[in-house]
């Protein structure tokens, strides 16, 4: 009987490898184990439970609704076999376990650097994930990340709540803000003493191009958010390269939430607002309705907190 219960739950790790990777061949690699065995060991634990955890198809594996339950349990259950194993197996207890996905923004970004001063003489593992709304939410629901935050504006507010709810998440309002603009010192747009729209035509804004709100097309999204004031664009995904481009071309410029201070000062921006802008954007944190806050996270949305309130 043991030997079957050893089976099961490596079983369970391959069908969370599997999962992952969205392929038996890229999955086989990972584990080191034949692709004829691990599909055998995927179609007997379907077998056990009944169930098909994978649709199958000529562009990989692609988990079924019962499939994302499944494996929802099963990433659960693999986390606290191992919190067992290194309590009794090493005498020390399981590492402290925070993760995260964000927007990029520089006051999360301050408050994340300061709460991570409080991990030192800890075991710990962190993930902090900068990225779009859609890959937040599919952090939590299928990659076992435990908190996000999704930035929208407010306009699109019953569109998130109503997505919210359906796939069981709880959400918290961290903050509410108009985007300002944000420019090196140097520049000729620093020098304005107010700021339109029409003032941007001839500078080259830096923007995303991730945009993302449940139930409406990105195309609709993207023609909601991008402000047609200017035909030069350079889309940049990483935050440390659009702080690049900002230092080193005079003639660029960026919509963000409120920097705090010292990054202004570290990267010589100035920070302004544009008269012509009206729209109001919402921060919001989101987990399951069923996952409990950890110490560790606790102490992390205390300085989200305390940077929201020095900077927006």
């Amino acid at each position: 009987m043991k030997g079957d219960e050893d089976v099961n739950v490596l079983h369970m790790k391959y069908a969370v490898e599997v999962a992952k990777e969205g392929s038996i061949n890229k999955a086989s690699e990972k584990l080191l184990i034949a692709q004829p065995n691990l599909s055998r060991s995927i179609k007997e634990l379907e077998a056990d439970l009944g169930i098909s955890i994978f649709a199958r198809s000529s562009k990989g594996m692609t988990l079924t609704a019962e499939g994302e339950e499944f494996i929802n349990y099963a990433k659960k259950i693999l986390h606290q076999i191992y919190e067992i194993e290194m309590i009794y197996k090493t005498g020390k207890p399981a590492k402290q376990m925070f993760s995260i996905s964000v927007p990029r923004a520089s006051y999360i970004a301050d408050a994340f650097a300061k709460f991570s001063n409080s991990l030192e003489d800890k075991s710990s593992s962190v993930f902090y994930n900068e990225t779009n709304n859609d890959m937040v939410i599919r952090n939590i629901l299928e990659n076992d990340y435990k908190l996000g935050i999704v930035r929208y504006a407010s306009n699109f507010d019953r569109n998130f709540k109503i997505m919210f709810e359906e796939k069981g998440l709880s959400h918290e309002f961290v903050s509410e803000f108009k985007y300002v603009l944000i420019m090196n010192k140097n520049s000729d747009l620093a020098k304005k003493d107010s700021i339109q729209l029409n003032d941007l035509a001839d500078y080259v804004e830096i923007a995303h191009a991730d945009p993302y709100v449940p139930t409406l097309p990105v195309s609709t999204v993207m023609k909601e958010e991008m402000v047609d004031v200017s035909d030069k664009r350079i889309y940049v995904f990483e935050r440390g390269s659009q702080f690049d481009l900002l230092v080193n071309n005079h003639r660029t410029f960026m919509w963000v939430s409120p920097l705090p201070d010292n990054m202004l000062e570290r990267y010589d921006l100035v920070q302004k607002a544009c008269v012509d802008n009206t729209k109001v954007y919402k921060d919001v944190l989101i987990y399951k309705n069923d996952y409990k806050m950890t110490k560790l996270d606790k102490q992390f949305i205390s300085e989200l907190i305390e940077s929201r309130r020095k900077t927006l």
